[in-house]
């Protein structure tokens, strides 16, 4: 008869994993609510994307990048102009989680800055090509400066952040 070995998680780690992503979840989801800065909330929800991404997973750390940006839109804490916006920030986040997942190998700042750049890219080339076509003028140009440098500069920050939490908690 053929043996299967299962992976089985201790409770308590199961425990622990849970407490992370329901701690992480609600800073992403509540500190944006109370500060409605991009160069505060930015850097702290890509720490927690990185962080999550080493600590628990690409998974877990894209769901982070996705729930709150939903809760965002459906509370209306998120000005519905930006609503077209939603889902390709969405996509951004996961895109950094993944590059940054399978590239952090090659050394952890090396994966943060190619991440980085890709979501940067990818958020102003979206400004630039398709919500020029859908918004208006003045939103898109104010769009596109939200899109761009910012999204380098804070997703650089967050991961500099957590890369010094996670040398702290001896997890890399």
């Amino acid at each position: 008869m053929l043996k299967v070995k299962s992976l089985a998680l201790p409770a308590i780690q199961t425990k622990n994993r849970v407490l992370i992503f329901t701690v992480f979840l609600s800073v992403a989801i509540f500190v944006p609510s109370f500060i409605h800065s991009q160069y505060v909330t930015g850097p702290l929800v890509n720490f927690l994307l990185f962080t999550t991404a080493i600590l628990l997973g690409p998974f877990e750390a894209v769901l982070i990048g996705i729930i709150p940006s939903t809760i965002a839109l459906a509370s209306g804490l998120l000005p519905l102009p930006l609503a077209p916006m939603v889902p390709f920030i969405m996509i951004a986040n996961a895109l950094l989680v993944a590059v940054f997942y399978y590239t952090k190998d090659r050394g952890f700042i090396t994966g943060v800055i190619f991440a980085s750049l890709l979501k940067f890219v990818f958020l102003h080339s979206i400004v630039v090509l398709l919500m020029s076509t859908m918004l208006q003028e003045k939103l898109v140009n104010n769009l596109a400066i939200m899109m761009s440098w910012p999204q380098f500069t804070t997703a650089v920050i967050g991961g500099m952040l957590a890369y010094v939490f996670l040398k702290r908690v001896n997890r890399i």
